[in-house]
């Protein structure tokens, strides 16, 4: 199988670059008080449905706007292009989940309230479930990215013949 290493590696650095930016501009409104906890919004702390698809967080005001933005953003190519495939909407959830992790990954390091040392179970409270030092959804979300992004640049069996 190949692949277009070439898309799949501008993709995963524009995606990080874009979580760089955003994990600066999170660390500019929440400061050190992580998961939203001192904005002005509303907060579900506690519901069996959080439990399922939420990973056991609070569900925000914040949130719930800032979620469906970001995944609009990352879907936006497809209607400036007025064009859909499974492909193409492989690679836009794999680019949302290495987005989310990066970003939140990001935010506790650049964060000055926060860095390596605060990146544990106990000062990172909000993220419920760790495995191997990170939150479990790292390491759930970057092996369904991972092969998201694969399939999605996998090229086409004509092209192989050439």
């Amino acid at each position: 199988m190949r692949i277009n290493q070439r898309g799949l590696i501008l993709n995963v650095v524009w995606v990080l670059l874009m979580a760089i930016f955003f994990a600066e501009v999170e660390i500019q409104i929440e400061g050190g008080a992580g998961w939203a906890t001192s904005l002005p919004t509303w907060r579900i702390e506690s519901h069996w449905l959080l439990d399922i698809f939420w990973g056991g967080r609070a569900m925000t005001g914040y949130h719930a706007w800032m979620f469906p933005f970001i995944a609009m953003v990352f879907h936006l190519p497809l209607f400036f292009m007025q064009t859909w495939s499974w492909k193409l909407q492989a690679r836009s959830l794999a680019c949302i989940m290495e987005f989310w992790i990066v970003e939140d990954f990001l935010w506790f390091i650049l964060n000055p309230a926060f860095g390596w040392e605060r990146f544990n179970p106990v000062d990172v409270f909000w993220h419920k479930h760790w495995l191997w030092g990170a939150p479990l959804d790292y390491w759930t979300f970057s092996v369904v990215a991972c092969l998201l992004f694969v399939w999605s640049y996998r090229l086409p069996k004509q092209a192989l013949k050439t």
